[in-house]
């Protein structure tokens, strides 16, 4: 059976490319960006805290951390409720002890399940950002805009009557629509983790106003690497510190870059990883090249960047 005559049309095909967010250029043409106190690198810890249900739809796909057997998959269940319920403690912790703030990503359907958790993060100097309603509230292309609309609304609504007013955003598996990122926009999001475009902040064009892109490494996420991947612990940690030193040595070239990774709860923050965890977070702090910052703090990306 033939294809049909449109099966290679793509209304979104155009030179360099497929989105109007931001313009294209090979990266050392961009323009150089600056952290202060000549730190040469910026690193971006976060912490996804996600409401992960037993009976998920599963549309359009099921999330990564989604259950996987048949319902009530309870194993499954009881490991993403022991992140927020043991894990995550373990993260504070370790952050605490090594004198480093992170982005805290939260769904906001956790927000009143778990009072005691935000306000140790508050108190902690921690950011905390909104990741969308829960997991299985997923942007993407097919969602009608009156429903995206209402999703994004509702997750500030829910924000707000807890007293937060986050700036920044990050999509339940960070998957957008076309509209997704003027909608957060309109609502009064400024910066966003979904995009993994460069390796500095980047301007995204909105209908409502610009968003910073802060890169967020998904090649360094714990989950992928640690679970799908099944790479070691110290496999994962000297990742991390490597990419690190790569944008260390690149300094002359290229000026100060960024990358941010995961740390999520149930998997960082079960007991045989939390050494690797406090190994690595001890040799972020030590390193005084590095700028160990939440998302909302880095410097505004370099004019003409991006």
């Amino acid at each position: 059976m033939p294809l049909p005559d449109d099966h290679l049309t793509y209304p979104h095909r155009r030179h360099g490319m497929d989105q109007t967010r931001h313009g294209w250029a090979p990266r050392p043409e961009g323009a150089r960006w600056h952290l202060p106190d000549g730190r040469k690198v910026a690193v971006t810890i976060v912490v996804p805290l996600e409401w992960h249900m037993l009976n998920p739809s599963g549309k359009p796909f099921r999330h990564p951390g989604a259950m996987q057997t048949p319902y009530p998959d309870l194993r499954h269940f009881t490991t993403r409720d022991y992140g927020n319920r043991v894990g995550v403690w373990r993260l504070l912790e370790a952050l605490e002890r090594a004198g480093l703030h992170a982005t805290f990503a939260i769904n906001a359907a956790l927000l009143g399940r778990v009072p005691p958790l935000v306000e140790a993060i508050v108190a902690g100097g921690h950011e905390v950002a909104a990741h969308g309603w829960d997991t299985d509230s997923i942007h993407h292309g097919a969602l009608d805009e009156p429903t995206e609309r209402a999703i994004v609304a509702r997750t500030r609504a829910a924000f707000t009557a807890a007293g937060l007013t986050p700036t920044t955003w990050m999509s339940p598996a960070r998957q957008q629509s076309f509209r997704t990122l003027d909608l957060i926009r309109e609502h009064g999001f400024t910066t966003c983790l979904d995009w993994e475009t460069d390796s500095i902040p980047f301007t995204l064009a909105t209908a409502a106003g610009p968003v910073t892109g802060v890169p967020l490494l998904n090649e360094l996420d714990d989950r992928h690497l640690l679970v799908t991947q099944r790479q070691t612990e110290e496999e994962w940690r000297r990742q991390i510190l490597e990419a690190a030193a790569m944008m260390v040595a690149e300094f002359a070239r290229f000026g100060a870059q960024a990358f941010g990774f995961t740390l999520t709860p149930y998997i960082s923050g079960q007991p045989f990883r939390i050494a690797q965890v406090r190994a690595l977070l001890d040799a972020l702090a030590a390193d005084r090249d590095l700028m160990v910052a939440p998302a909302s703090h880095l410097p505004a990306p370099s004019a003409g960047g991006g």
